[in-house]
């Protein structure tokens, strides 16, 4: 899906989705459980040596969608990257970093085109607008992340709504994507779209906790890295609420870097941390209880692609990396 007639614009597109950097891979891997998890099974070979032609085209729509899915992520990595003027991704440099900003660029435009193209192959209107609406979440979040006010930047309403448009959107319309292609019902497919939306919120909020636990060999990126961009996370935002003396040092800004040493010192006497786990653990058990709501279904496969999707609830929430 990523080929491309210029040698260099292939190459930049194709830089994340190489053997070794290719990432977690952890929305494809969601959205190709909750396919089965729906009640649509693997096309298997029927007596005659003939596949199901039906299923067979069902998965491989949906299939479709967890490709999609990966190239607006990546494509959204390579212009956060640019705006960020990060050097590192995944361990290894940054495209930015590789072959500078432009074509950076140009390779996140250029997946987003061809995430459309393969979108608009779909034709199922309800669909293309839900992952068009993904694409103007990504970039009303960022911008909402570039321009805050000094109220907004203390605020959890507003950083979590900037968090949903960022990072959860786009998995929890790609799992409704997943059920209305499957001719799920409007109900099933909001308890898709729920257990996407809080999965990634759940992912996100550990990624916050990570920025300050990790290391940058884990994360594949420089940690605290957020705050010394200025950007405030949800550990900040709770210790905040203890001390509200750190607001001074917020609304100061990072760029003295002793006002992060500052603002460390606040976190590490605040509940910050545990407050942030014990909010991913809430989101993350909704996403279960999503799941759990499914219509009742006895098939072994739907059985355990329900228990995977369980499974990842708590392997979110317990990550280190």
């Amino acid at each position: 899906m990523v080929i491309a007639e210029v040698p260099k614009l292939a190459s930049a597109a194709e830089y994340f989705f190489k053997m070794g950097v290719e990432g977690k891979r952890f929305r494809p891997t969601v959205l190709l459980l909750m396919a089965t998890a729906l009640n649509v099974r693997v096309p298997e070979p029927l007596h005659d040596g003939v596949e199901d032609a039906s299923a067979t085209e069902l998965r491989t729509r949906q299939q479709c969608i967890a490709e999609i899915t990966e190239m607006i992520h990546v494509a959204s990595l390579l212009h956060d990257d640019v705006l960020d003027d990060a050097d590192t991704r995944r361990g290894i440099g940054s495209l930015n970093f590789v072959m500078g900003n432009k074509l950076a660029v140009l390779a996140g435009d250029f997946l987003l085109s061809r995430a459309c193209v393969a979108l608009a192959s779909l034709k199922n209107t309800e669909v293309v607008t839900l992952l068009a609406t993904v694409v103007e979440h990504l970039v009303t979040g960022e911008t909402m992340q570039m321009t805050t006010s000094s109220d907004q930047r203390c605020s959890m309403d507003y950083y979590m709504q900037k968090t949903y448009y960022k990072t959860a959107s786009l998995i929890s319309n790609s799992c409704k994507a997943i059920a209305l292609l499957a001719g799920q019902t409007a109900e099933v497919a909001i308890l898709a779209f729920d257990y996407g939306k809080n999965l990634g919120l759940a992912y996100q909020l550990i990624d916050d906790v990570l920025d300050f636990t990790g290391t940058s060999a884990s994360l594949g990126k420089g940690s605290l890295s957020d705050i010394r961009h200025g950007i405030i996370t949800a550990p900040i935002l709770f210790a905040m609420e203890e001390f509200p003396q750190l607001r001074t040092v917020v609304e100061q800004g990072f760029e003295d870097s002793s006002n992060v040493d500052i603002a460390l010192e606040y976190l590490g006497k605040s509940r910050g941390i545990q407050k942030t786990r014990e909010l991913a653990v809430k989101h993350a058990n909704l996403a279960a209880a999503a799941i759990d709501s499914l219509p009742e279904n006895n098939d072994e496969d739907v059985t355990k692609s329900r228990r995977a999707l369980l499974d990842l609830t708590h392997r979110v929430i317990t990550r280190n990396k």
